[in-house]
């Protein structure tokens, strides 16, 4: 994948052309709201964003585009340009997913419907080359192979793609798969509910070739699981969830530190059943570093990202701060901070004029800077009303 190298300069171009507003010392600027119909996209989901050594930002939008089933987006100075709007058909239609690069420009995804074959809906696996030519490299069938690509991808040396299936194999639970350069799908795993079922979240690889993930349901404790899958293709339950203090149905995966430790989400359970953000040490012990109570903190965490300094940055789909209007009854969700004594620091509030409902992590740059994209708000036009905030969503930078 290509490397990730955003320039701070960039950013404070952008910041000159767009609106801003400074909350808690933090910066917080709109770069795009969404428009929906067939020159904008509309409602991005759960993809973080990914960006190239010239600045741009991609990602993907659940609907809009030309056909109103999806879209691949690039945004710079210059505005969003739509490369490839998903028809529903054979291409593919509505990713969930965000991307990633190559070192030649091409980008990979999944989608969540569209296809052809028996299913003729269960979502494909692409590649969008620099000339805007989509190539479906699988399509699902919702028989072994998987169904509803809910993650993106990752990819090796080798050129291999891995990823997650919500639905379909051989319990109709999930799989983990494998893509490899002569575009043949091999399933490494098929979930079935005492080892954990229906992964929603992507994979992240170590580099003896171990794939790491999170399950929304299924396990021993009946609220998803954390699994290690060794290249022999045996599957390991490093922690499996309750749904009580400990949190429960995990939707993001994890992230890794050097000396081994994974931390990641939870959408439930904890003190307040709205989610946790937690670590699991190199022995199986968790430790519940936040538990969110909906209040200002947030609730319904997504991905989380992490500094070389060892603190942790997600986005909450509801919670905040409550302002009358915005159409977002538990609050419209934060962009916060975790450091590494558990202590919280919300970054932002959303209004829902400026974004509502993130349900993506975010990517940071080497100057500190944060993006992100929100699945509703924004308020621009009428054609948008998905969910509790209306609009079509927007994509957002928070500068320390």
């Amino acid at each position: 994948m290509k490397a990730l190298q955003l320039l701070a300069i960039l950013a404070f171009c952008w910041q000159a052309v767009v609106e801003t507003s400074v909350a808690q010392a933090q910066t917080y600027t709109v770069l795009h709201r969404f428009k929906g119909g067939p020159t904008d996209g509309a409602d991005p989901f759960f993809g973080p964003l990914i960006g190239d050594s010239a600045g741009n930002l991609y990602g993907t939008t659940f609907a809009g585009g030309a056909f109103n089933e999806g879209a691949v987006f690039k945004l710079n100075k210059a505005g969003v340009t739509i490369l490839y709007s998903f028809t529903g058909g054979a291409d593919g239609g509505n990713p969930e997913a965000g991307l990633i690069q190559d070192s030649a420009g091409n980008l990979y995804g999944t989608t969540f419907t569209g296809g052809t074959g028996t299913c003729a809906g269960c979502g494909v696996v692409f590649k969008l080359d620099p000339t805007g030519t989509e190539t479906v490299l699988h399509t699902f069938e919702w028989g072994a192979d998987g169904a509803g690509a809910d993650a993106g991808l990752i990819r090796d040396a080798g050129g291999n793609f891995y990823g997650t299936t919500q639905r379909g194999g051989t319990f109709n639970e999930g799989v983990v798969f494998k893509v490899d350069t002569t575009e043949t799908e091999t399933v490494l795993y098929s979930f079935m509910d005492a080892g954990g079922a229906n992964p929603e979240a992507g994979l992240v690889r170590d580099s003896a070739g171990n794939l790491y993930g999170t399950t929304f349901g299924g396990g021993p404790g009946g609220a998803g699981v954390v699994f290690k899958l060794d290249t022999t293709g045996t599957k390991t339950v490093l922690y499996s969830f309750t749904g009580g203090a400990n949190g429960g149905n995990p939707q993001a995966g994890v992230i890794g530190d050097s000396e081994g430790n994974l931390y990641g989400t939870t959408s439930g359970g904890g003190s307040n059943d709205l989610g946790v953000v937690f670590k699991l040490d190199t022995t199986g012990k968790q430790t519940v570093l936040h538990s969110f109570t909906g209040g200002a903190d947030g609730a319904r965490p997504s991905g989380l990202i992490r500094d070389s300094s060892g603190n942790l940055y997600g986005t909450t789909y509801s919670g905040g701060i409550l302002i009358s209007g915005t159409g977002c009854s538990i609050g419209c969700g934060v962009v916060f901070k975790l450091d590494t004594t558990g202590t919280e620091t919300v970054l932002h509030s959303f209004t829902g004029a400026d974004g509502a409902n993130p349900d993506a992590g975010l990517l940071r740059d080497s100057a500190g800077n944060l993006y992100g994209t929100t699945k509703n708000g924004g308020f621009l036009g009428s054609t948008c009303t998905f969910g509790s905030g209306a609009g079509c969503g927007v994509v957002f930078m928070i500068q320390p």
